[in-house]
């Protein structure tokens, strides 16, 4: 520890550089001063993957003993070229078996998801159907409306020129009765001389 504040002092005093006062560097010349250097933290953007279970060492490793007679020697390889050949077999069929249950799990999620797809299809169709009847309904008010409006309109329109046709009819009527009247107290051209000689005659004094 007293070589290590040593150091210490001695590389502060001896150079003087501004990066050494930095956090991260100054810890860093510290530790390595100390001779106690630590490996730094790594940070991990995942997960750490799960530990991986290795498959036990095969029986075959290191179940060779060597042996006097050649016969024996030949039966036992015999034997174990068998016993290699049947777990071999086995390995195979269990791989086959895993390999067909993935392919039916890779299929069942195939067809789940295309039924999935299906069923959105379908719910979006019907969607869009409901939409277009719905909106076909609405269109369909709205044009009844419209020609109810305009059958109200041109009924006003008919019942107004019905009316304003009427007090026509009933002003020239009017007129006529009145014309008529005044024709009644008109002077024929016989008589309309000695009318304006009595008119002078007999004059009425004020």
């Amino acid at each position: 520890m007293a070589i290590a504040s040593v150091v210490r002092q001695s590389l502060i005093h001896r150079s003087y550089r501004p990066w050494l006062f930095n956090p991260p560097f100054a810890e860093q010349a510290i530790r390595f001063a100390s001779g106690s250097s630590s490996p730094p933290q790594v940070r991990r953007r995942y997960p750490p993957p799960p530990p991986h279970e290795f498959s036990k060492p095969c029986d075959f490793l290191g179940s060779w003993k060597p042996v006097e007679e050649p016969r024996e020697a030949e039966a036992r390889l015999d034997r174990l070229r068998k016993d290699y050949a049947k777990q071999v077999s086995q390995l195979r069929k269990e791989y086959a078996h895993e390999m067909e249950m993935l392919k039916v799990e890779k299929q069942r999620k195939e067809d789940a998801r295309r039924e999935a797809v299906r069923l959105a299809n379908e719910e979006r169709k019907a969607a869009k159907a409901a939409a277009a009847e719905t909106l076909a309904a609405q269109r369909k008010a709205f044009q009844e409306e419209f020609r109810q409006t305009l059958l109200k309109e041109r009924t006003e329109k008919l019942d107004s020129w019905r009316k304003k046709e009427e007090l026509k009819e009933q002003q020239r009527k009017e007129k006529k009765e009145l014309l008529l009247k005044q024709s009644s107290m008109w002077v024929s051209e016989e008589s309309l001389e000695n009318r304006i000689l009595e008119a002078i005659v007999d004059t009425t004094p004020l």
